[in-house]
């Protein structure tokens, strides 16, 4: 598996601080800072009405040495914002030396995890994707997040062989095909695991795009899920076998697409779903065979489609479904294709 390094050079520059340099910043400060004492110096003197010198109106030494004293304090104050400045600037840099540091090392972390996905053996796999996983929890930025995202979700999208089409008999091929399985479905578990959680930082997942394009699904759990902005992809995706469970998941805002996917064996399980925002598209799906259930599901917000949705086999069943129905879908009246079955309300 070959992956691009986390920051190039060019960002790193980009990402650090614009500051000026001392010898800039120093000469300007005090420049101002005795332009305003002037300033203060001599808005005194207006305030005291001593426009000019004239013996009728002398100013005593007393008021003189207020100026003088009124002036100096202007300076401290001066040299104190000064010295504030300075001390933000040398915060601004520390912090920025730590996120260079923190980055330095979650790059060598990835290096190493990395090499690990792409290793022979499936124990190994596993270690990487765990790995993974922790680091995406550890990142100090969104970026390196979901950097780590796509690269677990860039594994489900290697060529992967159904168990059906196996050679029949081929023990060492199924035992290869069960290993994958499992590190497949462990990465499955683990996004799911992190859209379950509340959206805060620092290790929900809600709100990151996921890239299933054209993913070949034998079984996998997103139930209970919250799907909420970035865009999660399952275009083309071809679902074979086994159970998808979409059970009570929540959209709540972000594009879900299943766009040109394939639904031609098992079950895809979206019993209970709620879409209140956001939207969901089956714009050209294809439900070849298996079941789809969208029973009990709620569609009271954002936009669902099934645009050319081509139901040509199989079992689709909205029984019980709530809210607007889907755009798409055979209004009331028109006969359905075999196997869909739609609320009576629609």
């Amino acid at each position: 598996m070959i992956v691009r390094p986390f920051l190039s050079r060019g960002w790193a520059e980009r990402r650090g601080l614009r500051l000026w340099h001392v010898w800039i910043v120093l000469p300007l400060a005090f420049v101002t800072a005795i332009a305003i004492a002037a300033g203060a110096f001599f808005a005194g003197w207006d305030l005291l009405g001593a426009r000019e010198l004239k013996p009728e109106r002398r100013i005593d030494s007393k008021t003189l040495f207020d100026l003088v004293k009124l002036s100096f304090g202007v300076v401290a104050g001066a040299g104190a914002l000064v010295a504030l400045v300075v001390a933000y600037r040398r915060q601004r840099v520390d912090e920025d030396g730590a996120l260079r540091d923190a980055t330095r090392l979650h790059n060598e972390r990835f290096t190493n995890a990395v090499s690990q996905l792409g290793d022979d053996s499936a124990a190994v796999r596993l270690g990487g994707v765990h790995a993974l996983a922790g680091l995406a929890d550890d990142a100090p930025t969104r970026d390196l997040r979901q950097t780590c995202i796509d690269v677990l979700c860039a594994y489900l999208r290697l060529p992967y062989t159904a168990e059906a089409d196996l050679p029949p008999g081929d023990t060492e091929a199924r035992h290869a095909y069960l290993a994958q399985r499992e590190v497949r479905h462990t990465i499955i578990r683990i996004i799911r695991d992190h859209l379950r959680l509340m959206p805060q930082p620092p290790r929900s997942w809600q709100g990151h795009d996921f890239d299933f394009t054209d993913v070949t699904f034998d079984g996998g759990d997103f139930a209970f899920t919250t799907f909420s902005r970035g865009v999660v992809s399952f275009d083309g995706a071809k679902f074979t076998g086994g159970t998808v469970d979409f059970r009570y998941a929540e959209f709540t805002g972000g594009w879900l697409r299943f766009n040109g996917a394939e639904f031609a064996d098992g079950t895809v399980d979206f019993t209970g779903a709620e879409v209140t925002s956001g939207r969901l598209r089956f714009n050209s799906a294809k439900f070849t065979g298996g079941t789809v259930n969208f029973t009990d599901a709620q569609f009271t917000g954002g936009t669902v489609d099934f645009h050319d949705a081509q139901f040509a086999g199989g079992t689709v069943d909205f029984s019980h479904a709530s809210g607007t129905a889907p755009a798409g879908l055979p209004s009331s009246g028109t006969p359905l294709p075999a196997g869909l079955t739609l609320p009576a309300s629609w």
